[in-house]
């Protein structure tokens, strides 16, 4: 029996930009070993498998990227939202709200589609979480492949979590964002030093960002879980007022412009939440005719 799967494109405002993702809602029992070959097969950056509940808007889900499964990631949460959304059927204009039980964390979606048919998703993230660490700038610059006067001397490296801890690096300008890339030979190992799972380059000034596996290797093109990190960080140091949305850019270094919303929620000494959010636009459905043996 053939298992149908959905192509979205998250953070997009047309089909072949944004972040691509695979969501497979209600596939036959899988275990962990074949999602992790499904995913490696469809070669997105991410896969999401949802299961629904008897309550319609409540659903659980596991989200592998290339490497493995992942407690928390935003893109596929947000393009499976948008997939049950337009599943489901709701009417131009009506919003609906979904609830992801995922492994770290249940999450709470709002979904709303336009004439279009394209679907447009909004994340909370929560409450943020600063990690007390102190990165110094020169040998984080260095892990980067950079000088510490390439850093931004305003603003500080920074550990944030929403669910994935992320090490935020503010760089002077678009110039040094372009020329950012992991270089350290165990940057996991690195990371983990300060508390940290991940990287994230920020250009502050242009509201800007990269994000790569921690092999240096693949380049991601939209980040859904470091850019509530983002939006913490920047309300954190007084680049962002309660309630502000920003446009925070990725993909360009990828040839897939980003465009993802982000907005946070309180005062710099306490960020009470953060939204994350971006249009989804459908590019594709499709149907296995084989599934991977399990292990």
């Amino acid at each position: 029996m053939a298992t149908g799967y959905h192509h979205v494109d998250v953070f997009s405002d047309r089909p072949f930009t944004g972040n691509s993702l695979a969501v497979f809602v209600d596939p036959p029992p899988l275990g962990e070993s074949q999602m992790a070959r499904l995913t490696q097969e469809l070669r997105h950056f991410e896969t999401i498998f949802v299961r629904t509940t008897d309550a319609p808007d409540v659903v659980h889900a596991r989200v592998f990227d290339l490497m493995g499964e992942l407690d928390f990631a935003g893109h596929p949460v947000l393009g499976a939202a948008a997939v049950l959304h337009e599943r489901a059927g709701v009417a131009y204009g009506e919003e609906r709200n979904w609830s992801f039980a995922l492994g770290a964390r249940n999450v709470d979606v709002t979904t709303r589609g336009d004439t279009a048919g394209q679907v447009s998703a909004l994340l909370d993230q929560g409450r943020p979480e600063l990690l007390p660490s102190t990165a110094p700038r020169g040998p984080v610059a260095a892990a980067l492949g950079l000088t510490a006067a390439d850093l931004d001397d305003t603003l500080p490296p920074e550990v944030i979590s929403t669910g994935l801890r992320y090490l935020v690096v503010p760089v002077r300008d678009a110039d040094v964002l372009a020329r950012a890339r992991i270089t350290h030979p165990d940057f996991e190992g690195f990371l983990g030093g300060y508390g940290a799972q991940y990287v994230y380059v920020l250009d502050a000034g242009a509201v800007e960002g990269r994000h790569w596996n921690n092999d240096g290797v693949l380049e991601d093109v939209a980040t859904g879980s470091a850019a509530g990190c983002v939006a913490a960080y920047l309300m954190r140091h007084g680049r962002a007022r309660d309630g502000q949305e920003l446009s925070l850019a990725q993909g360009r270094f990828t040839g897939r412009p980003s465009r993802i919303a982000i907005t946070a929620y309180g005062t710099p000494d306490v960020v009470e939440r953060v939204t994350v959010g971006g249009g989804v636009s459908m590019v594709a459905t499709g149907a296995l005719r084989a599934l991977p043996e399990a292990s």
